[in-house]
């Protein structure tokens, strides 16, 4: 029996010392637990998210090497056909690609066409040419700048449609990327694919696409001679829909690029997210060229259902367990809260009472320095109790605007407010309060109350509140984050005599008030009025704020039930 309260003793011990360990360990077990099988489970469904795409990438990939295979087989037959003619003709080339009787392997080109070599010595003689096969006035463009030992510019484009004949004349072998592939092809003798260019059919479009070559030769001494090349011109984003159309994309989104992945190569993409993760790349060739091909799937992110299920049951289980310890351990719990509020009591009247032994000693303090230096300024009993009086008033508004918050911080507004009251309501005197909302703390509070009692006593005596037209300034800024200047400033009012007798006030402000804001105070006694400017700490709440909120919680002790 010893045993088992032991053993019972030492579990109670261990709920009171960690009343939201053992629940909050129990659900992160469990919770740990669903999410581990989430993620195998996700896991798995990520796999087969990319065996799927591998798959759709490859059938699209081989449905586009399809397409450009067909184009390439109708491009090696013209160029077959065109070698063994000594001259080509327009009603020749019209009749050669009608009876190819294109069918729907050839959809997403702009057509078939011829584009001859035309050496420098004869493009006056391809402009005659042009001039009498083509409608309209056709020259070749761009004029040879005599660096390339040839031009070869577009001499036929079938169909004759008026978006074609917009490419008539082009030499395409002033063209960088056009020449590169037609290099290519004359070096290989295999139909090749160009990059990325913008067709002479958009006219000012900007609409991407591609060229295929097939060079044509002509026997000449000693081997053979480049004559021109038969070429298909396509629009990207017509070829990728032709592919698509023997392949479907499904949900997934696609971009085609020539060459290297970037988007200086991009010729099509349809319905592609950059923000989607999920990706497959299947690298084709195109006509003798690398192309890539890229997927993406915008599914990757999302939870499957079997995942949810599992996370949402998971979850559930562990907030039943997590309740059910909850509840063993609220009973040890309620005990040791009775044991420490009554020790949270004796603590706090610990508290209460040093700090109120210190704000006393503090405050009899600076009465005990107004009172020694009220008498020692003093003419006469009255003088001495008027002010005394009044010193000890201001020390008490300070000390009623410190009540009201507690002992906490007090605005300079307030303060300034509170001994600048009397004189506000004169229609005959300006004040002028300019400042941000400022907080002081209890002591710097009760320090800027004398300063600004003195000063506004000694105006209403001598300076701008004696008369009529009479001004005051208080204008304060924060210096630094630690640090406000507050500045005291008086117009209006009689001249201020540079001979005088050095008063109580001064002395106040000067002593008592530097001393405690440990700040030296610029008192001015100019002319034109009285200037005073004071540097007083802004403190962090943390340095004489009591605890509030251990305060309050000695004011009754805790339920004996119920919720903690």
């Amino acid at each position: 029996m010893a045993q088992a309260s032991g053993k019972r003793s030492r579990t109670k011990r261990w709920l009171v010392r960690y009343p939201r360990a053992l629940p909050t360990a129990i659900f992160l077990l469990v919770t740990a637990t669903a999410v581990l099988s989430v993620f195998a489970i996700e896991r798995g469904e990520d796999q087969r998210q990319a065996v799927q795409m591998r798959s759709r990438a490859m059938a699209i990939g081989s449905a586009l090497e399809r397409r450009a295979n067909a184009s390439s087989a109708y491009l090696r037959a013209g160029a077959a056909l065109l070698a063994s003619l000594d001259d080509v003709p327009a009603s020749r080339f019209r009749r050669f690609v009608s009876e190819l009787r294109l069918d729907a392997d050839y959809r997403g080109a702009e057509g078939i066409g011829w584009a001859k070599v035309v050496h420098p010595d004869e493009i006056e003689a391809f402009d005659q040419q042009m001039a009498e096969e083509a409608p309209g006035r056709v020259v070749l463009h761009p004029r040879p700048s005599g660096q390339q030992p040839y031009s070869v510019p577009v001499t036929y484009l079938q169909p004759d449609t008026e978006r074609n004949r917009r490419a008539l004349g082009f030499d395409m072998f002033s063209e960088p990327v056009r020449r590169a592939a037609m290099i290519e092809a004359e070096r290989t003798a295999r139909p090749t694919a160009s990059g990325k260019v913008v067709l002479q059919q958009e006219g000012n479009g900007e609409a991407p696409g591609f060229l295929i070559y097939m060079p044509v030769f002509e026997p000449a001494p000693g081997g053979r001679r480049l004559r021109g090349f038969i070429y298909s011109p396509f629009n990207a984003e017509d070829f990728l829909a032709s592919a698509l159309q023997l392949e479907g994309a499904g949900e997934f989104g696609v971009r085609l690029y020539s060459g290297q992945l970037g988007e200086s190569n991009l010729l099509a993409d349809t319905n592609f997210d950059p923000a989607n993760t999920m990706r497959a790349v299947e690298r084709i060739s195109i006509a003798n060229s690398p192309w890539v091909l890229e997927i993406d799937s915008d599914s990757g992110d999302r939870l499957s259902g079997l995942s949810i299920l599992t996370l949402i049951f998971g979850l559930l289980v562990a907030s039943l367990l997590m309740l059910l310890v909850r509840m063993l351990t609220q009973q040890a719990l309620e005990d040791e809260e009775q044991l420490r509020w009554f020790e949270e009591q004796a603590s706090i009247r610990n508290s209460l009472t040093r700090e109120l032994n210190h704000r006393v000693k503090n405050t009899l303090a600076n009465v005990l320095s107004i009172i020694a230096l009220t008498r020692r300024r003093a003419e006469s009993l009255d003088d001495f109790a008027a002010s005394l009086d009044g010193r000890i008033r201001a020390l008490s508004a300070t000390h009623d605007l410190l009540t009201k918050s507690d002992w906490g911080t007090t605005p300079i507004r307030s303060v300034v407010d509170a001994e600048l009251k009397p004189y506000s309501y004169a229609a005959d005197h300006e004040i002028d309060l300019v400042g941000p909302e400022i907080e002081l703390a209890p002591n710097d509070a009760l320090s800027l109350g004398l300063a600004m009692h003195e000063l506004a006593t000694n105006a209403a005596k001598y300076g701008a509140l004696s008369r009529p037209g009479g001004k005051v300034s208080v204008h304060w800024k924060l210096t630094t984050d630690a640090l406000v200047r507050i500045e005291w400033k008086e117009s209006g009012g009689p001249p201020v005599p540079q001979k005088r007798n050095r008063g109580f006030g001064t002395d106040l402000i000067e002593r008592i008030v530097a001393h405690e804001l440990d700040s030296p105070v610029e008192l001015e006694f100019n002319p034109e009025g009285v200037r005073c400017v004071l540097t007083i700490p802004v403190r962090r709440r943390t340095e004489f704020v009591m605890r509030a909120n251990r305060i309050k919680a000695g004011t009754e002790p805790p339920p004996k039930s119920g919720k903690d």
